[in-house]
Parts: C-alpha cells; structure tokens; sequence
C-alpha cells in the first residue's frame, strides 16, 4: 500500500500533508535564484507545523504572536534566529523575554511607543537587545520615515539597545517588479540618507517581498524570470547593508495538499453540485472571492477528462458563501471520491473560519523526505472551544 492510499484508509474526513522534499527543494531553488549573500527569514504564521523541518534550513524566524513564540520555544528554536514582529507586542510578553537572560532574539519596532517600551525594558532589566526599525508601507504596519529619523538622533541615550537595521514589508502577492525595483531603490537611497545625515549605517534591511504564488489555474507567471529582475534590483542597490528576505507563502505554499472527500451529489435548478466534508473553514486562498478563480485541483485517481459538465464544489458549512470552486470540469465522480487542491501549503490550515459551525480542524501530516508520513495534529473537535461554561465548570 502506498504512502497516499495509508493516508486515506485511515482519514474518513478531511485533511492536510506537507512534503517536507518539496519544502526544502523550494527553498534550496530560492537560494539559488536569489543572490548568494541574501538570507532567507521565514515567517512562522504560513504554517507553524513546518518550522522544526527547516530549522536548518533558513537563517530566521518571523514570530507575531506570543502563541507563534511558544511553539518556535517548544520546538526548542534558539531564540537567536526569532524576530519578534507584530504590529501589537503584548507589553508583559516583551517584558517577560527582556527579562529571561537566555533569549537573544531580535525585536521589531512598530511605533514610537513601542520604541521608549523597549528601551524602557532594557533600562530596568539591564539587558542588552537588538531591534529592528519597522518603516511603514502606507498601512497601520511601522512608523514614517521621520519618525524613525527622530529615533536615531536620540539613539545615544540608550547604549543596551543595538539598532541592528530596518524592517519593510512591500505587500502580498506582489507580481510586479517594475513596483519591486521603484521601492527598493527608495529604500536604498533612505538607507544611504540614514548614513550621510545621520550617521547610523544600518546593519541589515529585513524585507518582505510578497513573492507571488500561483494558485489559480490562471495564474501562471514567469517565476525563473521574476527571480531573475528581482535579484539584479537586489544587486544594484549601493547602501551596502545586508539583505534578509522574509518569506512565508513563498517558502510554504507549493508543500501543501488539502484533500477532501465528496459527500453529496446533486443537481439545483439545472447546475450540478458536489459537496464535500470541508470548506471554506479549512481552505483559504489568497484572491479568492466567492470562488471566483479556479484552484488547482484533481479528483484522486481519477485523470481529468474534457468534459463540458461544469460542476460547483461546496463545502460542508450551512453557509451560501461555502463555495469552493464555480463550474470545474471534473471527471465521472461518486460520493466517497477524494479532490486534492494543491498549493495550500500556507494560511489554509489556519486562516479559515475554524470555529465557524463547531465543526472538526483537520488533521495534519508531514511527508518525511523517505517517504514516512508523520501525523503532527489529530484531527479535533472543535465543541469544547465553542462550548459556554459557567461557574465551577471553567475550572
């Protein structure tokens, strides 16, 4: 019995794999298709269940939440290679990492305010730390340049904190690299002004690109291509300080398969439906909009034949909005057929409505590169979360 045919005799419902050999191919392909000196962060919200895998892998950790801190720790992550971002620190999670001498990781700076907490921190614990200066891309995300100008021309007063660099997230999905090459040549003269005015050199620029991802099947682009504008823009830049690219979807999303098994068929009004034990609460697409676009998907064994029948694939959910797909072609299909999506790799399992109609959270495996499939999340109920409980029964 193959690997796959295991996974579905013991998986009645729906569920996720990621093949940890594809994982690190992609990202071996993204150092070979970037330049040689540039790191790659990746940022731990994509998907928590691959960190351990590739915890050699890459030379960071974006951590935005103190839940995504616990895991990088119970994954015995050093906390070296952990940059503590978000928009919102809690000031007593902060304070708890300032004070525990053994963590050694980087903290980003979203505002101000969080500026004076952190130096604050430092102050009273007499801990040294390194923060990185978050420049906002026009969003409520980091501070404006004159903002962090103003920073640096008080940063003497606090000599425990080291100004290690600039953070700058550019977006999500971003396809276009004449936009890519407009806003990274700013940031290298800023950068270059940060050094002749006010005499601080940045250390590093932690940038997050946004790297597209193909999930539609009309979403096909050059990607060696990209790669290949992207990198010469990189190498242009004449600041000289150190790249670190922060990647999820990029580094994510081509690991992942979600399956799914067909549950009902049925013909409404003259269009044919195929629901399914899952649903928009397990499976989110970026750009996806009432299933406007088309995942790229597969009926398992079963070969996609022409056909002019058009089917709707809804989910399980007593919601009109549960559409997965509009009008797929699919072949001869029967309820107790599985259909894979592909590409889910990152967000799905987690950027779903979860708790939506107290419905089970799918189980999760890894691929191991031999071929052995690991479970890393039963598949859970999701009524205990949902359930109201008074007095002595929250204890």
């Amino acid at each position: 019995m193959n690997r796959e045919d295991e996974l579905f005799r013991i998986n009645d419902t729906a569920f996720y794999t990621f093949d940890i050999r594809i994982l690190k191919e992609r990202i071996e392909y993204l150092k070979t298709a970037l330049p040689k000196d540039v790191s790659l962060c990746y940022a731990v919200k994509a998907n928590p269940f691959i960190v351990r895998e590739i915890e050699c892998d890459v030379d960071g950790f974006e951590v935005c939440s103190p839940g995504e801190a616990e895991i990088c720790e119970t994954l015995e992550i050093p906390s070296r290679k952990m940059v503590i971002s978000g928009v919102y620190k809690t000031p007593s999670f902060i304070e708890k990492l300032i004070a525990d001498p053994d963590f050694n990781g980087t903290f980003t700076v979203e505002s101000p305010i969080q500026y004076r907490m952190l130096c604050d921190l430092s102050l009273q614990y007499g801990r040294k730390i390194s923060i990185l200066l978050r420049l906002t891309n026009d969003s409520q995300f980091g501070m404006n340049e004159s903002d962090i100008e103003s920073i640096l021309l008080s940063r003497d007063r606090y000599p425990l904190v080291n100004h290690a660099g600039i953070q700058y997230f550019s977006g999500t999905q971003k396809s276009s690299v004449k936009k890519f090459r407009r806003e990274i040549e700013h940031l290298d003269e800023w950068l270059i002004s940060l050094r002749d005015q006010y005499g601080y050199t940045a250390g590093c620029l932690e940038y997050g690109p946004g790297f597209p991802v193909s999930y539609f099947t009309e979403d096909e682009f050059d990607e060696a291509g990209y790669f290949c504008e992207f990198s010469k823009t990189l190498e242009d830049m004449s600041c000289g300080t150190k790249i670190v690219l922060e990647i999820g979807r990029g580094i994510a999303a081509h690991c992942g398969r979600y399956y799914t098994h067909i549950v009902d068929i049925k013909q409404n009004k003259g269009r044919n439906y195929v629901l399914v034990d899952g649903g928009m609460h397990h499976i989110v697409y970026f750009g996806q909009s009432m299933a406007i676009k088309q995942p790229k998907l597969s009926v398992v064994g079963k070969p996609c034949a022409e056909t002019e029948t058009q089917w709707m694939i809804c989910g399980s959910l007593c919601s009109m909005n549960d559409i997965i797909a509009k009008q797929v072609p699919l072949p001869d299909v029967e309820i107790g057929d599985i259909i894979c999506f592909e590409n889910t790799g990152a967000y799905c399992m987690t950027e779903g409505i979860s708790l939506f109609l107290t419905r089970e959270i799918p189980a999760v495996y890894l691929i191991r590169e031999n071929g052995e499939a690991v479970c890393v999340r039963q598949a859970y109920e999701t009524s205990q979360l949902n359930l109201p409980k008074y007095g002595r029964e929250q204890s």
